[in-house]
């Protein structure tokens, strides 16, 4: 093994460990050997897209594909910046169809095509992502993941009926596929199968659990300050349906929650409602951090998540609270 590749290796290797500090500096190694190696600028783009650097990620994918134009790898990893965190969905299906002109095989194309997928989503157009979805490659296809996604994308383009032989079949490859359960459950909640769906609810969650859960974005007592200072800049007249309520924050709903039929991966969930004849009022409310991170854009917006989701939850259970009028110190506001 020459010089380069055992660079490149051994800073792939601190990737996968999660050391990128350690895998920048084998990268910039690297970089010293062979300045014009696209497989370094993929790296290092690689590197600095998982350190929160999108910018900077980006111009080193394109440095890649500039030195080599079929550089499939390079392509997919610019898209994936493009649609998050830049949300430039334009440029992510740009590279996509760029690099689809280059791939041969079936399971790789479908790869890529679902990529496109979760571009047009992004970018609003249901009916241009109905069209790629019907494109797809039929497979068979070896991989759990490419089945789970495939299920996924007919599911968000309305396709119930289409998506559900595809998660199953995931789940068939893979048990604890926690993605595979939970959208299963969603398909059988569009189904009018309650108890179904509680089902593959309470598999996704053990299956998360027992998964191991993802470093946090902030630590417990981060999360709860940011809780407090979301409930502070809530509006008027959803602040006054919890005031005085017992505020608990946790990981994710329990297993007895799930069971009733609560999605496991809501981030708010109100409890112990005033009586009907009453104005609206809870005495509980529950604000689960993983599932307030699993949507937040980054740590910088964990407040503003949280109040949007207390707010949605409230209006929810509450809809004359979404219906009411600003208050005059709202408007002035």
């Amino acid at each position: 093994m020459d010089q380069l590749s055992a660079h490149l290796d051994r800073a792939w290797d601190l990737v996968s460990r999660g050391d990128f500090s350690g895998a920048m500096r084998s990268a910039e190694k690297s970089l010293e050997i062979d300045p014009d190696s696209p497989e370094v600028h993929n790296l290092m783009g690689y590197i600095r897209a998982q350190e929160g650097h999108a910018e900077e990620a980006l111009e080193h994918y394109e440095r890649a594909i500039e030195l080599d134009e079929s550089f499939v790898e390079a392509m997919l990893n610019a898209a994936e910046v493009c649609i998050h965190p830049l949300q430039d969905w334009d440029g992510a299906i740009a590279r996509i169809e760029s690099a689809l002109d280059w791939i041969e095989d079936p399971e790789e194309q479908a790869d890529a095509m679902l990529l496109k997928i979760d571009a047009l989503l992004g970018k609003g157009d249901r009916a241009g992502a109905a069209v790629v979805v019907n494109a797809l490659p039929e497979g068979p296809f070896e991989s759990a993941g490419i089945a789970f996604s495939i299920g996924r994308a007919r599911f968000e383009t309305g396709d119930v009926r289409g998506a559900e032989p595809w998660l199953r079949r995931a789940i068939e490859k893979e048990t604890r596929h926690a993605e595979a359960h939970y959208y299963l459950g969603l398909v059988l909640q569009e189904r009018s199968d309650a108890r179904g769906a509680a089902l593959a609810f309470l598999h996704s969650r053990h299956a998360e659990v027992r998964g191991g859960a993802p470093a946090p974005m902030v630590s417990s007592e981060t999360f709860e300050r940011r809780v407090q200072s979301a409930i502070g800049r809530l509006r008027e007249n959803v602040a006054r349906v919890i005031e005085g309520a017992l505020v608990i924050v946790g990981d994710v709903p329990g297993a007895e929650v799930v069971a009733e039929g609560v999605d496991p991966r809501i981030p708010v969930l109100l409890d112990d409602l005033g009586a009907e004849d009453e104005p609206p009022r809870a005495g509980r409310v529950f604000v689960y951090q993983r599932n307030v991170e699993r949507i937040a854009a980054g740590p910088m917006e964990l407040e503003e998540e949280i109040a949007r989701s207390i707010t949605e939850e409230v209006e929810h259970v509450f809809p004359e609270v979404a219906g009411a009028p600003a208050t005059e110190s709202e408007i002035q506001n």
